[in-house]
């Protein structure tokens, strides 16, 4: 592996275990998912869905609504402070395992794996080999996730001037350097060239929201991104951020939804 991208990767995992400190917090600032997210993925299986794995459960934001359609899901976090704030949330019959999924290991198959706003936290290197290990031939891999900003450019545009001096970017570039006028986007652009992959779809779930000024601070302080700076520099960037806003905050937080099947006769 060339050096500056293992450098990339340590950084990301490191990235992606930042948000035990903010269990609590991530709980209750980030957004929850639609039903309609449930719909369309099961609409896509065209069967009946009975087991699910999903990759980086957080607290279970996406677990409840995969759950209470009957769904035995079996939710894996590596972060023991975010695994044990889902496991205040979701149904008893959802099962906990802390582990990355590098961790995972082929063994038991599932109809159906799921990421909601964290396969961007795994490795490239054999990604879809490993995701194919844990589906069942025919099952279905989905993928959610998408920024969420003020709606209204020019509120946008003052959020990003008042963090300038300490971030230029609160995103996640894709993974693959897909860029954002692309048709496809990633994991979309992955899927389509994996050979363990067909059947690749991608679809937008429109969302607008509207929270308080401070709510959408709380939720910028579970963002990677803020979580890498010092405390000092936290209370500094949210604070020039809160002064900018208005009272109320239209958010966009569009989902983009990524859908494929593991092939059959591999």
């Amino acid at each position: 592996m060339a050096g500056v991208d293992r450098v990339r990767i340590l950084g990301m995992a490191g990235r992606a275990l930042s948000f035990g400190q903010v269990a609590e917090v991530y709980e209750r600032f980030r957004p929850g998912y639609p039903g309609e997210l449930v719909d369309r993925v099961l609409t896509y299986a065209g069967g009946p869905v009975r087991t699910a794995l999903e990759i980086g459960a957080g607290t279970g934001k996406a677990t409840r609504l995969f759950a209470r359609q009957g769904i035995r899901v079996t939710a894996t976090e590596p972060d023991g402070a975010m695994l044990a704030e889902l496991r205040k949330h979701v149904p008893a019959h959802v099962r906990t395992v802390q582990a990355s999924f590098e961790d995972l290991r082929p063994g038991e198959r599932y109809e159906l794996v799921y990421a909601a706003a964290a396969l961007h936290w795994t490795d490239s290197v054999d990604r879809w080999s490993r995701m194919a290990a844990l589906l069942e031939p025919g099952g279905v891999f989905a993928s959610c996730g998408g920024p969420i900003q003020p709606a209204d450019p020019a509120v946008r545009e003052a959020v990003r001037a008042a963090r300038a001096a300490y971030l230029e970017s609160d995103e996640i570039p894709s993974p693959d350097g897909t860029p954002p006028e692309h048709d496809m986007q990633w994991p979309g652009t992955e899927l389509q060239r994996s050979e363990w992959f067909v059947d690749v779809r991608q679809s937008v779930l429109k969302r607008r929201l509207t929270m308080s000024a401070d709510h959408y601070v709380g939720y910028l302080a579970t963002v990677s991104a803020y979580l890498e700076l010092s405390t000092a520099q936290q209370a500094q960037v949210f604070r020039r951020i809160r002064q900018v806003l208005p009272e109320t905050v239209e958010i966009a937080a569009d989902i983009t939804v990524h859908l494929a099947r593991r092939c059959r006769e591999r």
